[in-house]
């Protein structure tokens, strides 16, 4: 049994600067495919200024990078940013609190439980708050950022970063509308449409609106997404954008099924209260951005951002398994989180000679406000009076084979509210020194200050303050071994703040973390092969366990570290096939024994949850004529491996699994476009991620989908 008092049960272990206003990104996947097909254009990315990177390009950093851009999610019918990171290596589900959020570890390092995964959008924070899960329809590019960027971005996870490049506005009018339509009642429609509306200004709307059913049973959703954008050209150095987002979202938390030895598989069973009615989320974000470029290659960069995001409703959770009456007992509780993010960049990148050798700099400083009100209410089974069986109506028990949902739903009490204020202020220094015509040496630093000021109502307005500092370097060599192929190694040291207190009321020192990584690139556009390869090892402690007087606060005593190695690469097999490969092994694990509660020890060594030790993917796509029609077909193999659901219990495991998906695309006139897919073709039975077995979320069965896009 477990100790629920927040969000969820605590456990230990728990940038583009507009810079593509310009040029649109090109990825390792986008050359090879341009080798494939003569008529696709290969687009440098020479001069493209991102947030964080200066005028260093990608393949000279010393730090794997992986991309998707957005024809790779389209020809595959991916909407979502949870299915779109499948594609790239080390990158893992974790348990997405009852599928409201998003929620992954790269390198087998996930962050805070409680709270979504932390990822960027043009560079600026976006896993701050509540913002439901990412819809695809306004990306551009996608890069999966390996390593810690603490050293240069700050409060991020060692094993890397997610950063989202919106669609910019352009000044050549264009668009299109899809309609889809999928299998469990699924409909979505999306758009896209920009023009100049001046020859200085260009404006840009996007979006999406989805309903959809689920294999779930009684588990409906909802989902409106709008993206409007402005460009503003204001002359030929300077350009200022202004973007939009807002997120309707509506679903029922579904915590999926309670796995028990000897039942039988099953992905419908729904053990929530219908009743309950869907969370809303609802998330509104604003992006103003500046890029000017001065004199040489120097550039000069500033953006702000402020998102407001809302988490709203009930919900009715698995507790345990009573195998006596074949019972779930339950609880319900009713959220409200309120979020308010502000943050600001700004950035100097150039490059300057220096006692003979070339400087590439890059200078800049960031500072945000984030303010986060919770209020929790909740019902629990202690409420009933001893000896009651727990098959009753005061457990809240359904049951587990034929679960009855009930119309009237047990009032709940006060369980949590706080509200939690933080700030922070950042500077940091990077620079990439060309030593020799082969070797490349780099050299960062960041320095962050953090206060955090905490709340708590229903302990008589009870106040604490926090403030920290702390120091970050990063170190850097890259050897050109021909104009194609580079091999890198890096160290780098990273840290996160920690929410919350200790029992004592005192703050936490920072999530603290040593990153060492040797790897290789290589891009051959003439023959179609690029790819990266790289071996890590990372070490991060300070990681916040559950007191052992369990009333939901919190100690940094955690230490885990993961080792392991990474490959994705491209390559154009013939002229007209194009495969794709991305597989990852990691090795994370606890390293360093722990005792909750007073009594329960987690061992040095024990495996940290949902981190397959191997994963991989493997993408085919053949360009060929279907009866005088251009298009494009081919599959998408995914392989999870044996992956721990539940760190706790280091017995309960999800077994490894196979995904087989297929996808067409066929052009049936200039601007009519028709897309089929197929996943889980052969209808695998298998766990996508836990948190323990009465949290445990069976995959999707076999899905159809297709897609009707006119272009205009």
């Amino acid at each position: 049994m477990r100790n629920n008092s927040l969000t969820q049960p605590i456990k230990p272990l728990s940038l583009c600067i507009f810079a593509a206003l310009f040029l649109p990104a090109a990825t390792q996947a986008a050359e090879a495919e341009s080798a494939v097909k003569d008529d696709v254009e290969v687009i440098e990315v020479t001069g493209l200024r991102q947030a964080y990177r200066g005028n260093v390009q990608e393949k000279d950093l010393p730090q794997a990078i992986s991309s998707i851009t957005f024809d790779t999610l389209e020809f595959t019918g991916i909407t979502n940013l949870q299915n779109s990171l499948e594609l790239v290596s080390g990158v893992t589900r974790q348990n997405d609190f009852g599928g409201l959020w998003d929620m992954f570890a790269i390198r087998g390092f996930a962050g805070d439980e409680n709270l979504p995964s932390a990822y960027l959008i043009n560079g600026f924070s976006a896993g701050r708050g509540f913002s439901g899960n990412r819809d695809m329809s306004n990306v551009d590019m996608m890069e999966v950022l390996k390593g810690p960027g603490s050293a240069l971005y700050g409060r991020g996870e060692p094993g890397g970063t997610v950063n989202i490049i919106t669609k910019k506005p352009q000044f050549d009018q264009s668009g299109y509308i899809k309609f889809t339509a999928g299998s469990f009642d699924t409909y979505r429609t999306e758009g896209d449409f920009t023009t100049g509306l001046t020859d200085k200004l260009a404006f840009r709307i996007n979006g999406a609106y989805e309903d959809a059913e689920s294999y779930r049973d009684t588990v409906e959703s909802t989902k409106t997404v709008l993206t409007p954008s402005f460009l503003y050209q204001i002359n030929d150095d300077t350009a200022i954008s202004y973007e939009l987002e807002y997120l309707d979202q509506q679903a029922p938390m579904d915590r999926g099924v309670v796995v028990v030895d000897g039942k039988d598989f099953s992905d419908s069973n729904f053990y929530g209260e219908p009743a309950d009615d869907p969370v809303e989320i609802e998330a509104l974000g604003h992006q103003l951005q500046l890029q000017h470029n001065l004199s040489g290659d120097w550039a000069f960069s500033a953006g702000l951002s402020y998102r407001t995001s809302s988490f709203e409703g009930n919900a009715t959770e698995a507790r345990w398994y009573d195998a006596d009456a074949n019972y779930v007992v339950r609880q319900r509780r009713y959220r409200n989180f309120d979020a308010d993010d502000i943050s600001g960049r700004f950035e100097f990148s150039g490059s300057a000679d220096f006692l003979g050798v070339q400087h590439n700099l890059l200078i800049g400083g960031d500072a945000y406000e984030y303010e986060l009100d919770r209020l929790i209410l909740r019902y629990r089974h202690n409420t009933a009076e001893a000896g009651t069986p727990e098959s009753s109506a005061d457990y809240y028990a359904i049951d587990f084979d034929n679960p009855v949902y009930r119309d009237e739903l047990p009032d709940m009490i006060d369980n949590t509210s706080d509200l939690e204020e933080q700030s922070g202020q950042g500077v940091y220094f990077q620079d990439q020194i060309d030593l020799s015509d082969n070797w490349k040496a780099m050299f960062g630093m960041r320095y962050d200050r953090f206060e955090q000021d905490m709340t708590y109502r229903l302990d008589n307005d009870r106040k604490t303050n926090t403030s920290k500092s702390y120091f970050n370097p990063r170190l850097g060599l890259v050897y050109e071994l021909s104009n194609d192929a580079r091999v890198y190694a890096s160290y780098s040291e990273g840290a996160r703040p920690n929410s919350g207190t200790d029992a004592d009321g005192n703050g936490h020192e920072p999530e603290e973390s040593k990153s060492y990584e040797i790897g290789l690139k290589w891009g051959m556009p003439e023959q179609g092969f690029s790819g990266t390869t790289a071996l890590f090892t990372t070490e991060k402690s300070n990681i916040l366990a559950s007191s052992p007087n369990g009333d939901g606060t919190t100690e940094a005593i955690g230490k885990a570290e993961s080792k392991g190695i990474e490959l994705d690469l491209s390559y154009a097999l013939t002229s007209d096939t194009l495969v794709t490969l991305s597989y990852a092994y990691i090795d994370a694990q606890n390293a360093k024994e722990i005792t909750l509660w007073d009594w329960y020890v987690i061992e040095e060594g024990d495996r940290l949850g949902n981190i397959p030790e191997h994963s991989g993917s493997l993408m085919v796509r053949q360009f060929a004529e279907f009866g005088g029609y251009e298009g494009s077909g081919g599959f998408v193999i995914q392989y999870v491996g044996t992956q721990l659901g539940d760190f706790l219990e280091q017995d309960y495991e999800l077994p490894n699994y196979t995904l087989v998906n297929l996808f067409a695309n066929v052009t049936l006139t200039e601007n009519l476009d028709l897309n089929l897919s197929v996943n889980n073709l052969l209808d695998e039975e298998y766990y996508a991620n836990s948190y323990f077995e009465a949290w445990t979320m069976p995959g999707a069965p076999r899905a159809f989908k297709a897609s009707v896009k006119y272009t205009f």
